[in-house]
Protein backbone atom coordinates (compact mmCIF):
# COMPACT_ATOMS: atom_id res chain seq x y z
CA UNK A 1 0.00 0.00 0.00
CA UNK A 2 1.33 3.38 -0.64
CA UNK A 3 3.33 5.21 2.47
CA UNK A 4 0.86 7.26 4.85
CA UNK A 5 1.58 10.19 6.73
CA UNK A 6 0.93 8.76 10.73
CA UNK A 7 0.34 10.97 13.22
CA UNK A 8 4.03 10.43 15.47
CA UNK A 9 5.65 12.63 12.16
CA UNK A 10 7.27 9.52 11.16
CA UNK A 11 6.77 7.96 7.16
CA UNK A 12 5.97 4.51 6.84
CA UNK A 13 4.93 2.20 4.61
CA UNK A 14 2.21 1.15 7.41
CA UNK A 15 1.25 1.72 11.15
CA UNK A 16 3.59 0.24 13.40
CA UNK A 17 1.98 -2.47 15.84
CA UNK A 18 2.40 -1.16 18.93
CA UNK A 19 4.32 -3.40 21.46
CA UNK A 20 3.15 -4.12 24.83
CA UNK A 21 5.03 -1.76 27.41
CA UNK A 22 6.56 -4.06 30.58
CA UNK A 23 6.62 -2.54 33.76
CA UNK A 24 10.18 -2.43 33.99
CA UNK A 25 10.36 0.16 30.71
CA UNK A 26 9.32 2.59 32.46
CA UNK A 27 10.42 4.45 35.85
CA UNK A 28 7.88 6.89 37.67
CA UNK A 29 9.24 9.74 39.70
CA UNK A 30 6.67 11.06 42.20
CA UNK A 31 6.71 13.71 44.44
CA UNK A 32 5.10 12.88 48.47
CA UNK A 33 1.85 13.01 48.82
CA UNK A 34 -0.91 14.91 50.15
CA UNK A 35 -0.03 17.32 47.41
CA UNK A 36 0.46 15.10 44.20
CA UNK A 37 1.62 16.72 41.27
CA UNK A 38 1.85 15.37 37.29
CA UNK A 39 4.61 13.24 37.56
CA UNK A 40 8.09 13.31 34.96
CA UNK A 41 7.78 10.27 33.17
CA UNK A 42 11.61 8.79 32.72
CA UNK A 43 12.12 6.10 29.99
CA UNK A 44 15.57 4.04 30.12
CA UNK A 45 16.14 4.26 26.38
CA UNK A 46 14.50 7.19 25.40
CA UNK A 47 14.34 11.19 26.77
CA UNK A 48 12.62 12.02 29.53
CA UNK A 49 8.48 12.82 28.56
CA UNK A 50 7.27 15.78 30.95
CA UNK A 51 3.40 15.50 31.87
CA UNK A 52 1.39 18.90 32.60
CA UNK A 53 -1.31 19.28 35.09
CA UNK A 54 -3.65 18.18 32.63
CA UNK A 55 -1.99 14.73 32.60
CA UNK A 56 -3.91 14.15 36.25
CA UNK A 57 -6.96 15.96 35.32
CA UNK A 58 -7.25 13.17 32.60
CA UNK A 59 -7.46 10.42 35.40
CA UNK A 60 -9.99 12.48 37.69
CA UNK A 61 -11.89 13.25 34.32
CA UNK A 62 -11.91 9.47 33.81
CA UNK A 63 -12.94 8.17 36.91
CA UNK A 64 -15.80 10.93 37.40
CA UNK A 65 -17.21 10.51 34.17
CA UNK A 66 -17.53 6.80 34.55
CA UNK A 67 -19.24 7.53 38.40
CA UNK A 68 -21.46 9.60 35.89
CA UNK A 69 -21.76 6.59 33.71
CA UNK A 70 -22.97 4.72 37.09
CA UNK A 71 -25.40 6.96 38.51
CA UNK A 72 -27.45 7.53 35.40
CA UNK A 73 -27.48 3.70 35.13
CA UNK A 74 -29.17 3.23 38.13
CA UNK A 75 -31.37 6.35 37.68
CA UNK A 76 -30.20 8.92 39.76
CA UNK A 77 -31.78 12.18 39.72
CA UNK A 78 -29.54 14.74 38.28
CA UNK A 79 -26.80 16.50 38.62
CA UNK A 80 -24.73 13.28 38.56
CA UNK A 81 -21.55 15.32 38.88
CA UNK A 82 -20.58 18.45 41.67
CA UNK A 83 -17.80 19.11 39.02
CA UNK A 84 -18.91 22.67 37.23
CA UNK A 85 -17.39 21.72 33.61
CA UNK A 86 -18.72 17.92 33.90
CA UNK A 87 -22.01 19.50 34.89
CA UNK A 88 -22.38 22.04 32.29
CA UNK A 89 -21.16 20.70 29.06
CA UNK A 90 -21.25 17.40 26.63
CA UNK A 91 -18.77 15.01 27.23
CA UNK A 92 -19.16 10.91 25.82
CA UNK A 93 -18.15 7.99 28.12
CA UNK A 94 -15.06 6.51 29.45
CA UNK A 95 -16.01 3.67 27.14
CA UNK A 96 -15.98 3.99 23.62
CA UNK A 97 -19.04 1.47 23.39
CA UNK A 98 -21.10 2.53 26.43
CA UNK A 99 -21.87 5.88 24.03
CA UNK A 100 -25.63 5.97 22.50
CA UNK A 101 -24.15 5.29 18.65
CA UNK A 102 -22.20 2.65 19.49
CA UNK A 103 -25.16 0.83 21.81
CA UNK A 104 -27.56 1.31 19.20
CA UNK A 105 -25.28 -0.19 16.52
CA UNK A 106 -24.25 -3.63 19.01
CA UNK A 107 -27.82 -3.95 19.73
CA UNK A 108 -30.22 -2.80 17.11
CA UNK A 109 -27.86 -3.48 13.71
CA UNK A 110 -25.24 -6.18 14.77
CA UNK A 111 -26.82 -8.45 17.42
CA UNK A 112 -30.67 -8.55 16.13
CA UNK A 113 -32.27 -11.81 16.32
CA UNK A 114 -34.28 -11.34 12.83
CA UNK A 115 -31.51 -10.60 10.60
CA UNK A 116 -28.73 -12.47 8.84
CA UNK A 117 -25.62 -13.55 11.06
CA UNK A 118 -23.26 -14.19 7.77
CA UNK A 119 -20.22 -12.48 7.68
CA UNK A 120 -21.09 -10.44 4.66
CA UNK A 121 -24.78 -9.45 6.09
CA UNK A 122 -23.44 -8.18 9.65
CA UNK A 123 -20.30 -6.19 8.09
CA UNK A 124 -22.65 -5.13 5.62
CA UNK A 125 -24.79 -3.69 7.96
CA UNK A 126 -22.11 -2.57 10.39
CA UNK A 127 -20.16 -0.40 7.45
CA UNK A 128 -23.44 1.16 6.24
CA UNK A 129 -24.77 2.45 9.43
CA UNK A 130 -21.12 3.76 10.35
CA UNK A 131 -20.81 5.25 6.95
CA UNK A 132 -23.58 8.49 8.31
CA UNK A 133 -23.18 7.31 11.58
CA UNK A 134 -26.25 8.25 12.44
CA UNK A 135 -29.27 6.66 14.12
CA UNK A 136 -32.26 8.41 12.28
CA UNK A 137 -30.57 7.88 9.14
CA UNK A 138 -30.56 3.93 10.13
CA UNK A 139 -34.37 4.29 10.92
CA UNK A 140 -35.55 5.86 8.00
CA UNK A 141 -33.65 3.56 5.60
CA UNK A 142 -35.67 0.33 7.82
CA UNK A 143 -38.81 2.25 7.59
CA UNK A 144 -39.01 2.45 4.03
CA UNK A 145 -36.85 -0.56 3.02
CA UNK A 146 -38.00 -3.00 5.55
CA UNK A 147 -34.99 -4.77 7.17
CA UNK A 148 -31.86 -4.01 5.99
CA UNK A 149 -30.38 -6.85 3.69
CA UNK A 150 -27.31 -6.96 1.89
CA UNK A 151 -29.11 -9.68 -0.23
CA UNK A 152 -31.89 -7.17 -0.79
CA UNK A 153 -29.47 -4.06 -1.39
CA UNK A 154 -30.15 -1.98 -4.50
CA UNK A 155 -29.05 0.93 -5.08
CA UNK A 156 -31.55 2.90 -6.64
CA UNK A 157 -33.84 2.20 -3.88
CA UNK A 158 -31.34 3.44 -0.78
CA UNK A 159 -30.53 6.30 -2.97
CA UNK A 160 -33.74 7.47 -3.47
CA UNK A 161 -34.69 7.11 0.61
CA UNK A 162 -31.66 9.25 1.02
CA UNK A 163 -32.40 11.76 -1.35
CA UNK A 164 -35.54 12.11 -0.44
CA UNK A 165 -34.15 12.83 3.55
CA UNK A 166 -32.28 15.75 2.27
CA UNK A 167 -34.69 17.15 0.06
CA UNK A 168 -36.86 17.27 3.01
CA UNK A 169 -33.92 19.25 4.92
CA UNK A 170 -32.94 16.00 7.30
CA UNK A 171 -29.31 15.90 7.72
CA UNK A 172 -28.31 12.26 7.03
CA UNK A 173 -25.13 12.14 8.76
CA UNK A 174 -23.81 12.45 11.75
CA UNK A 175 -21.41 15.78 12.82
CA UNK A 176 -19.12 13.34 15.11
CA UNK A 177 -16.88 13.38 12.21
CA UNK A 178 -16.75 14.35 8.47
CA UNK A 179 -16.62 11.44 5.89
CA UNK A 180 -14.65 12.76 2.47
CA UNK A 181 -17.26 13.21 -0.40
CA UNK A 182 -15.80 10.47 -2.61
CA UNK A 183 -16.50 11.90 -5.78
CA UNK A 184 -13.49 12.16 -7.44
CA UNK A 185 -13.18 8.21 -6.64
CA UNK A 186 -16.52 7.13 -7.24
CA UNK A 187 -17.97 10.28 -9.82
CA UNK A 188 -21.69 10.68 -8.22
CA UNK A 189 -22.80 13.97 -7.69
CA UNK A 190 -23.96 13.57 -4.12
CA UNK A 191 -22.37 12.73 -1.56
CA UNK A 192 -24.19 9.65 0.15
CA UNK A 193 -24.44 7.96 -3.75
CA UNK A 194 -20.65 7.67 -3.68
CA UNK A 195 -20.67 6.31 0.14
CA UNK A 196 -23.13 3.61 -1.56
CA UNK A 197 -20.97 2.50 -4.43
CA UNK A 198 -17.87 2.36 -1.72
CA UNK A 199 -19.79 0.11 0.10
CA UNK A 200 -20.66 -1.84 -3.18
CA UNK A 201 -17.18 -1.82 -4.14
CA UNK A 202 -16.15 -3.33 -0.43
CA UNK A 203 -18.71 -6.05 -0.68
CA UNK A 204 -17.74 -6.52 -4.38
CA UNK A 205 -14.22 -7.66 -3.35
CA UNK A 206 -15.42 -9.86 -0.41
CA UNK A 207 -14.32 -7.35 2.15
CA UNK A 208 -16.02 -9.41 5.27
CA UNK A 209 -14.83 -12.11 4.26
CA UNK A 210 -10.99 -10.66 4.24
CA UNK A 211 -11.79 -9.33 7.49
CA UNK A 212 -12.86 -12.48 9.30
CA UNK A 213 -9.76 -13.93 8.29
CA UNK A 214 -7.69 -11.28 9.40
CA UNK A 215 -5.30 -12.20 12.45
CA UNK A 216 -4.84 -8.84 13.68
CA UNK A 217 -6.56 -5.40 14.14
CA UNK A 218 -3.59 -4.08 12.00
CA UNK A 219 -4.72 -6.09 9.48
CA UNK A 220 -8.49 -5.56 9.74
CA UNK A 221 -6.93 -1.39 9.72
CA UNK A 222 -5.05 -1.77 6.86
CA UNK A 223 -7.59 -3.67 4.85
CA UNK A 224 -10.68 -0.68 5.48
CA UNK A 225 -7.64 1.87 4.94
CA UNK A 226 -7.22 0.76 1.21
CA UNK A 227 -10.57 1.59 0.20
CA UNK A 228 -10.99 5.28 -1.34
CA UNK A 229 -12.23 8.27 1.32
CA UNK A 230 -11.10 6.03 4.20
CA UNK A 231 -7.79 7.45 5.91
CA UNK A 232 -6.29 6.59 9.49
CA UNK A 233 -8.95 7.68 11.41
CA UNK A 234 -11.76 6.04 9.81
CA UNK A 235 -10.40 3.29 9.28
CA UNK A 236 -9.75 2.62 13.16
CA UNK A 237 -13.24 3.58 14.23
CA UNK A 238 -14.36 1.14 11.48
CA UNK A 239 -12.62 -1.80 12.09
CA UNK A 240 -13.32 -1.38 16.18
CA UNK A 241 -16.89 -1.38 15.21
CA UNK A 242 -16.25 -4.53 13.23
CA UNK A 243 -14.67 -6.02 16.12
CA UNK A 244 -17.73 -5.33 18.44
CA UNK A 245 -19.47 -8.32 15.99
CA UNK A 246 -18.73 -12.24 15.96
CA UNK A 247 -17.28 -11.66 12.82
CA UNK A 248 -13.48 -10.70 14.02
CA UNK A 249 -12.10 -11.80 17.04
CA UNK A 250 -9.38 -8.97 17.71
CA UNK A 251 -7.96 -7.38 21.33
CA UNK A 252 -8.91 -3.97 21.02
CA UNK A 253 -5.08 -3.72 23.20
CA UNK A 254 -2.82 -4.55 20.31
CA UNK A 255 -3.20 -2.02 17.73
CA UNK A 256 -4.16 2.11 18.46
CA UNK A 257 -4.26 5.04 15.65
CA UNK A 258 -4.25 8.60 17.57
CA UNK A 259 -7.31 10.75 15.91
CA UNK A 260 -6.87 14.71 15.60
CA UNK A 261 -9.00 15.33 18.22
CA UNK A 262 -6.95 12.69 20.46
CA UNK A 263 -3.57 14.65 19.35
CA UNK A 264 -4.58 17.76 20.66
CA UNK A 265 -5.13 16.23 24.02
CA UNK A 266 -1.87 14.38 24.23
CA UNK A 267 -0.33 17.61 23.96
CA UNK A 268 -2.02 19.31 26.76
CA UNK A 269 -0.86 16.20 28.87
CA UNK A 270 2.56 16.23 27.73
CA UNK A 271 4.59 18.88 27.57
CA UNK A 272 7.98 16.79 25.90
CA UNK A 273 6.93 13.97 24.53
CA UNK A 274 10.49 12.07 25.57
CA UNK A 275 10.60 10.84 21.77
CA UNK A 276 7.62 8.75 21.92
CA UNK A 277 5.06 8.41 19.74
CA UNK A 278 1.33 9.27 19.99
CA UNK A 279 0.60 5.71 19.40
CA UNK A 280 3.06 4.80 22.30
CA UNK A 281 1.66 7.39 24.52
CA UNK A 282 -1.72 6.02 24.40
CA UNK A 283 -0.54 2.58 25.22
CA UNK A 284 1.39 3.92 28.22
CA UNK A 285 -1.91 5.44 29.72
CA UNK A 286 -3.86 2.17 29.19
CA UNK A 287 -0.87 -0.14 30.88
CA UNK A 288 -0.11 2.50 34.17
CA UNK A 289 -4.05 3.31 34.37
CA UNK A 290 -4.02 0.91 37.77
CA UNK A 291 -0.56 3.04 39.21
CA UNK A 292 -1.98 6.13 38.29
CA UNK A 293 -5.19 6.41 39.37
CA UNK A 294 -3.82 4.65 42.98
CA UNK A 295 -1.08 7.27 42.95
CA UNK A 296 -4.29 10.21 43.19
CA UNK A 297 -6.27 8.24 45.18
CA UNK A 298 -9.17 7.68 43.07
CA UNK A 299 -10.84 4.38 42.87
CA UNK A 300 -11.66 4.17 39.23
CA UNK A 301 -14.75 2.23 38.60
CA UNK A 302 -15.08 -0.27 35.50
CA UNK A 303 -17.01 -1.03 33.04
CA UNK A 304 -17.62 -4.39 35.07
CA UNK A 305 -14.68 -5.30 35.57
CA UNK A 306 -13.43 -4.91 32.20
CA UNK A 307 -10.15 -2.11 32.13
CA UNK A 308 -9.90 0.89 29.85
CA UNK A 309 -8.88 -0.19 26.19
CA UNK A 310 -6.61 1.46 23.89
CA UNK A 311 -9.40 2.89 21.98
CA UNK A 312 -10.92 4.10 25.26
CA UNK A 313 -7.66 5.99 25.81
CA UNK A 314 -7.08 7.43 22.60
CA UNK A 315 -11.01 8.58 23.12
CA UNK A 316 -10.35 10.19 26.75
CA UNK A 317 -8.13 12.38 25.36
CA UNK A 318 -10.19 13.96 22.93
CA UNK A 319 -12.74 14.19 26.01
CA UNK A 320 -9.54 15.39 28.19
CA UNK A 321 -9.01 18.31 25.37
CA UNK A 322 -12.68 19.69 25.34
CA UNK A 323 -12.13 19.55 29.41
CA UNK A 324 -9.14 21.80 29.56
CA UNK A 325 -10.38 24.42 27.25
CA UNK A 326 -12.20 25.08 30.51
CA UNK A 327 -10.86 23.75 32.95
CA UNK A 328 -7.09 24.68 31.96
CA UNK A 329 -7.81 27.78 29.79
CA UNK A 330 -3.35 27.94 29.68
CA UNK A 331 -2.90 24.37 28.26
CA UNK A 332 -2.48 25.30 24.47
CA UNK A 333 -3.16 22.07 21.88
CA UNK A 334 -2.67 21.48 18.45
CA UNK A 335 -5.65 23.88 16.90
CA UNK A 336 -5.78 26.56 19.58
CA UNK A 337 -9.77 25.77 20.29
CA UNK A 338 -10.81 27.58 23.42
CA UNK A 339 -14.24 27.10 23.62
CA UNK A 340 -16.56 23.63 24.15
CA UNK A 341 -19.60 23.81 21.79
CA UNK A 342 -21.90 21.17 23.16
CA UNK A 343 -23.59 22.00 26.43
CA UNK A 344 -25.06 18.84 27.76
CA UNK A 345 -29.01 18.13 27.60
CA UNK A 346 -30.40 14.48 29.03
CA UNK A 347 -31.85 12.21 26.43
CA UNK A 348 -35.48 11.24 26.92
CA UNK A 349 -35.02 7.60 26.49
CA UNK A 350 -32.84 5.66 28.53
CA UNK A 351 -30.66 2.90 27.58
CA UNK A 352 -30.29 -0.53 28.75
CA UNK A 353 -26.42 -1.37 28.38
CA UNK A 354 -25.73 -4.92 27.00
CA UNK A 355 -22.10 -5.33 25.25
CA UNK A 356 -20.43 -7.56 22.81
CA UNK A 357 -20.82 -11.30 24.31
CA UNK A 358 -17.61 -11.75 23.82
CA UNK A 359 -16.33 -9.61 26.79
CA UNK A 360 -18.04 -11.56 29.31
CA UNK A 361 -19.87 -8.65 31.09
CA UNK A 362 -23.69 -8.65 30.30
CA UNK A 363 -24.35 -11.17 32.95
CA UNK A 364 -23.08 -9.04 35.36
CA UNK A 365 -25.12 -6.46 34.14
CA UNK A 366 -28.38 -8.48 34.56
CA UNK A 367 -27.81 -9.04 38.32
CA UNK A 368 -27.82 -5.55 38.44
CA UNK A 369 -23.90 -5.62 40.13
CA UNK A 370 -22.42 -2.04 40.17
CA UNK A 371 -18.83 -1.27 41.58
CA UNK A 372 -18.88 -0.04 44.97
CA UNK A 373 -16.51 2.82 43.98
CA UNK A 374 -18.96 4.48 40.96
CA UNK A 375 -21.19 5.40 44.72
CA UNK A 376 -18.52 6.13 47.74
CA UNK A 377 -20.28 9.82 48.80
CA UNK A 378 -16.25 11.10 49.79
CA UNK A 379 -15.45 10.48 46.11
CA UNK A 380 -18.61 12.72 44.53
CA UNK A 381 -16.68 16.01 44.19
CA UNK A 382 -13.30 14.30 43.83
CA UNK A 383 -12.75 15.93 40.35
CA UNK A 384 -13.60 19.16 41.23
CA UNK A 385 -11.83 19.15 45.13
CA UNK A 386 -8.44 18.33 43.63
CA UNK A 387 -8.58 20.29 40.20
CA UNK A 388 -7.96 23.75 39.27
CA UNK A 389 -10.99 23.71 37.19
CA UNK A 390 -12.89 27.02 36.10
Amino acid sequence: MPKTKIPSGRTRGRPAKIPVVTSQTFEFDYPPVPAPAAPIIVSKHLAPAKTTAVYDSYWRFAAERQRVFYRRVLGTPWPWTENPVMAVYKFTNAYRASDRVSQYLIRRVIYRDDLPESADEVVFRILLFKLFNKIETWERLERALGPISFADYRFDRYDEVLSKAMADGQRIYSAAYIMPPGSSAFGCKAKHQNHLKLLEMMMAQALPAKLASARSMQKGFELLRAYPTIGDFLAYQFVTDVNYSGVTDFSEMDFVIPGPGARDGLRKCFADTGGLSDAELIRLMADRQDEECARLGLEFPSLWGRPLQLIDCQNLFCEVDKYARVAHPEAAGLTGRTRIKQKFAAQAQPIKFWYPPKWGINDRIATGAVPNEAFDASRLGAVNAQDDSA
